[in-house]
């Protein structure tokens, strides 16, 4: 017995066991009891991630996936089915600190990211497998054609590490495009609590024009008068640190 491989549900099934013991080996496994996989098809992560000393949840909605492994880890309990990871609210956790791995359906993986820095005082770490390009996009840093809301949200709850590329012959089906595996390790910047709505707003406003300077991008926003005249105003949004952008939200918040 196998499971079809869904294209609604972005389903591209990894098979070689190599890189899933190397993405599994990807956490560090310390500070947390729990771990959710997220998309686990046949079991490929899940068989290695039975193996660690972990409570293990899945995040899952497709049924003939459920009922594979179910069949073929007696380990796993109902309980141990969560559901839609989207939308999930982690009562679950009973507030304990839980880990996420993956290898990520391309088409919610900038969703799970956003999700995860949501509950970023719960989730100490992630390890998954995502579209290159949203790997990519997520490590970068400023002034390169890859930095921008993703890499600046993400790595203001997170150190970003990428750890391989993965290429398209490892997967049932075949994806079009290569994948690449990060790691977040949680690390809060200080001077964000408090005050990260703005600092979304700012960040997201910046890079939707990200060919403006900022002057003119952030006027969505009605600029304080104070900061019209501030450094970084002559700036792209491209040339802001995430310590920048985290420290010229706080100027804004105090000009309020």
């Amino acid at each position: 017995m196998s499971v079809r491989a869904k294209k609604h549900l972005g389903q591209h099934f990894l098979t070689d066991e190599n890189i899933a013991r190397n993405i599994v080996e990807g956490l560090s496994t310390v500070g947390y009891p729990s771990i959710i996989e997220v998309g686990p098809g046949m079991g490929v992560l899940t068989k290695y991630l039975l193996d660690l000393d972990k409570e293990l949840y899945l995040a899952e909605i497709d049924r003939e996936s459920i009922s594979y492994l179910q069949n073929n880890y007696p380990k796993l309990q109902e309980a141990s089915f969560i559901g839609d990871f989207l939308k999930t609210d982690f009562e679950f956790s009973a507030e304990k600190q839980i880990a996420v791995i993956g290898n990520f359906p391309y088409n919610i993986s900038s969703q799970i990211l956003f999700k995860i820095i949501d509950y970023h005082y719960l989730i100490p770490e992630m390890v998954g497998m995502f579209q290159k390009e949203v790997a990519e996009r997520t490590a970068a840093v400023p002034r390169t054609k890859s930095y921008g809301i993703l890499s600046v949200l993400v790595q203001a709850y997170y150190e970003v590490k990428y750890l391989f590329t993965v290429h398209e012959n490892v997967f049932n089906p075949p994806p079009k495009v290569k994948s690449g595996v990060i790691r977040l390790t949680r690390n809060l910047k200080p001077g964000l609590e408090g005050n990260e709505v703005l600092f979304k707003q700012i960040v997201k406003a910046g890079f939707n024009q990200r060919r403006k300077k900022l002057s003119n991008s952030l006027k969505i926003l009605e600029i304080p008068e104070a900061l019209q005249t501030n450094e970084f105003m002559d700036k792209r949004a491209e040339e802001l640190s995430v310590e920048d952008f985290i420290s010229f939200a706080n100027l804004w918040k105090n000009q309020r």
